[in-house]
């Protein structure tokens, strides 16, 4: 606990490094857990792929889930 799964375009391995690195640091500071609770995942999909491999099986089942959706605070 917590375990962050992170979709998302392809970047360089450092801009990945870099985001999933503060990411981890929000968390350590807000949620209150150690760092050996946390686990952070990292899943690349192509533009062309991104309606049919997330939209469509995650989010849009899950819109109901979102606390930002489309860019958009649903809190």
């Amino acid at each position: 606990m917590p375990y962050i799964s992170i979709k998302a375009y392809p970047k360089d391995e450092e801009i990945k490094k870099k985001v999933v690195d503060e990411i981890n640091q929000v968390f350590l500071k807000y949620w209150g857990c150690p760092q050996e609770a946390i686990s952070i995942s990292m899943e690349e999909f192509a533009p062309e792929t991104w309606e049919e491999k997330v939209v469509k099986p995650e989010i849009l089942p899950n819109s109901h889930k979102m606390m930002i959706l489309s860019g958009e605070k649903k809190y």
